[in-house]
């Protein structure tokens, strides 16, 4: 009698397993899976208040930490870096045979995470990445950032003062924009001392120096710039000249999208330095097209420090050729 019970009830019972097995696979896999390849799950931690949205054509922000390409990679670096995140472990698959030797070609690629770190925003921005690979697969990603915590609560609150005093609901958004560049022009001086040996008592290579201390080098003015045009909800990155032989120091200023297209915006430039102490105000580089700028390069003073990376700095690209 028990045998034709058993006989009956386990079969019934082997298919409701099945059933089981086939509904709940993923989340079975899902489990087993980094057991199989010796690797635990990748952790992601919230993401700050500064990730950027915006989707850019050279990099894109991801949530797939899993690589399958060195393009993928790159897009992790960036991801990990406009996140926030100060420590950041993710794991090359065994089926990404190149993985590790990609993830030492890119964090070995200064010029490269240079390029990356303009997509981002400015309070996300790196001072230095060091990245640590295992031969397991294991990558682990540190990240060390510009700006600390006081300093951006002091800047917010400049920028949130400023913005009412200066801003009135009438201004369409090209005013807007040129009463903040005339703005941080009249209250700020290149930080020459900086420039010339690397040492100086101001932030001038950060927003604090132009907004509280009146110097300011091509980054300070750019991030300056930059968390205004993110206030206004307007998309924009930062542009990097890659230095070469020829032009040992490098430069960086503004793109913003503005009226269906990208422009450039270089308040460094249109706050030059003169001879006799002089202070300028100019426009010369203000909201102008590729074209524009390399005619405005070539003027009574050549410059010679826009020369920019096309194939990075995609959206300016059209105009560049």
């Amino acid at each position: 009698m028990k045998k034709g019970i058993i006989d009956t009830i386990l079969p019934f019972c082997c298919l409701l397993f099945l059933m089981f097995l086939i509904l709940e696979l993923d989340k079975i896999s899902d489990y087993f899976v980094p057991y199989i390849e010796n690797h635990p799950k990748v952790i992601q931690k919230p993401k700050n208040a500064y990730t950027k949205k915006e989707t850019f054509q050279f990099v894109q922000a991801t949530d797939n930490f899993t690589p399958l390409s060195i393009h993928d990679l790159k897009n992790i670096f960036y991801s990990i870096v406009n996140n926030g995140w100060n420590e950041f472990t993710f794991y090359c698959p065994s089926e990404y045979v190149n993985c590790l030797d990609d993830v030492r070609t890119i964090s070995q690629d200064q010029d490269l995470l240079t390029h990356l770190n303009n997509f981002v925003h400015p309070y996300n921005g790196f001072s230095n990445v060091k990245t640590t690979i295992l031969e397991t697969g294991d990558i682990t990603v540190q990240i060390e950032y510009f700006y600390q915590k006081e300093q951006m609560e002091k800047i917010n609150q400049k920028v949130d003062e400023l913005y009412d005093e200066l801003i009135t609901k009438d201004m369409d958004t090209e005013t807007k924009i040129r009463t903040i560049h005339d703005y941080i022009i009249n209250h700020t001086k290149y930080d020459i001392e900086r420039n010339n040996d690397g040492t100086s008592k101001y932030h001038s290579y950060i927003a604090y120096g132009p907004l509280f201390e009146g110097y300011a080098t091509c980054n300070g003015y750019t991030d300056a710039m930059a968390l205004f045009l993110t206030k206004m909800n307007i998309p924009n990155f930062k542009v990097a000249m890659t230095p070469d032989e020829n032009t040992k120091e490098g430069h960086v200023w503004n793109a913003l999208y503005l009226n269906g297209k990208w422009l450039h915006l270089d308040l460094t430039w249109d706050d030059p330095v003169s001879k006799d102490g002089t202070d300028y105000l100019q426009h010369k580089y203000f909201l102008v097209t590729t074209s524009q700028m390399k005619e405005a390069d070539h003027g009574e003073v050549v410059v010679t420090e826009h020369q920019f990376k096309t194939n990075i700095y995609l959206e300016l690209k059209e105009e560049a050729n």
